[in-house]
């Protein structure tokens, strides 16, 4: 857990050193210390730590102040320290983006173990939500495995013709321009891309329809592009 910089704020040095001891005891190593709030808005510009320890009561500026102004360019945790224990304190704290609030006196356990909470919820909204199969008739598209079915039985599809069935899939029942597709999927300007988008589609067209010149899935809006359809919810 040494990788995580973890910033306390308060002050009063005997807490700075009881909460620091607390969090080596359970793994945390890189802690950096701020005694007033001008100070501790000032480092978490320089550090931009993982999560902060926020005294409410600080000799320049109060926490809440300092929170206000850290949420300007940070969305860290913040959990409060404070001697009030008002439920109007408590609302206030994460009224102004405060994470948790824990009234003093404390254990330092505690708020070592709060501290993992706050930093475990933090990696849970960082982790990008697995994209989900998209049913489409008897089509099936799974973008987490590149691959797409009809009926149960996979289709042979390039890595091009995936990524177009793919994205007209995540835009059903829209018209979508060949220039706004192929600079999607190629990823490069659309100039003269004409031909190479109608091949593929054509390509596309043959894997996927019972009948690829009268198309069900894939249909052609004439001056303006493509567009993906259920057939059975036409």
């Amino acid at each position: 857990m040494s990788e995580y910089k973890i910033m306390i704020v308060d002050d009063e040095p005997d807490i700075l050193d009881l909460l620091e001891k607390a969090l080596m005891i359970e793994g945390f190593h890189n802690i950096i210390k701020a005694e007033n709030g001008h100070q501790a808005v000032k480092t978490c510009k320089e550090i931009n730590p993982d999560i902060i320890i926020l005294d409410v009561m600080l000799p320049d500026i109060d926490g809440y102040e300092v929170c206000k102004q850290i949420r300007q360019f940070s969305h860290c945790p913040i959990l409060f320290l404070s001697s009030k224990n008002d439920e109007v304190d408590k609302i206030l704290g994460l009224a102004v983006g405060g994470d948790d609030y824990v009234t003093k006196p404390f254990s330092p356990k505690e708020v070592a173990f709060r501290v993992k909470a706050q930093l475990r919820r933090a990696e849970y909204r960082q982790i990008p939500e697995r994209p989900h199969a998209i049913t489409i008739g008897e089509l099936v598209i799974d973008p987490d495995g590149c691959r797409a079915s009809k009926n149960g039985k996979d289709l042979e599809l390039t890595a091009r013709e995936f990524e177009i069935l793919y994205y007209l899939a995540q835009n059903m029942g829209r018209v979508i321009s060949r220039e706004r597709l192929y600079e999607t999927v190629w990823g490069e300007d659309s100039f003269g891309c004409d031909n190479t988008m109608m091949v593929h589609i054509r390509h596309l067209r043959e894997k996927i329809e019972d009948n690829p010149a009268t198309p069900k899935y894939i249909i052609t809006m004439k001056g303006l592009g493509y567009k993906l359809v259920n057939p059975y919810e036409r």
